[in-house]
């Protein structure tokens, strides 16, 4: 990391959808803490975090901010266009834990938003 970098952040975010059972999402699933903020670790458990990106890597990028408090400037986000599958039950699991995760839709205030090909 460079100087001038500090305190910059890239957020790669996959869209989810009802659906399939996700092999990928049921492994990390079956080791949610049953708790917020409370972590758990287990040793035998490897996570590849590309198991759960799409076939298609076309994604949208913008400047923007963190999702959670202390909703910070600086992040560069590439959402994939291709949503993932997941089941309604593993839906139900991660709402049960978390069961309000996402910050209301901001305005875009000017910022540019652009697509890969």
């Amino acid at each position: 990391m460079h100087a001038d970098d500090e305190g910059h952040l890239a957020v790669v975010a996959v869209l989810l959808k009802s659906g399939a059972s996700n092999a990928f999402l049921a492994s990390i699933w079956k080791n949610l803490p049953a708790e917020k903020e409370k972590s758990v670790e287990n040793a035998s458990v490897s996570v590849n975090a590309a198991d759960l990106l799409p076939s298609d890597y076309g994604y949208y990028t913008y400047l923007g901010s963190l999702t959670t408090p202390p909703c910070s400037e600086g992040v560069t986000w590439y959402v994939l266009k291709t949503p993932v599958q997941l089941s309604s039950e593993q839906l139900e699991a991660f709402a049960k834990v978390y069961p309000m995760n996402a910050r209301p839709i901001q305005p875009l205030n000017g910022r540019e938003l652009l697509a890969s090909k």
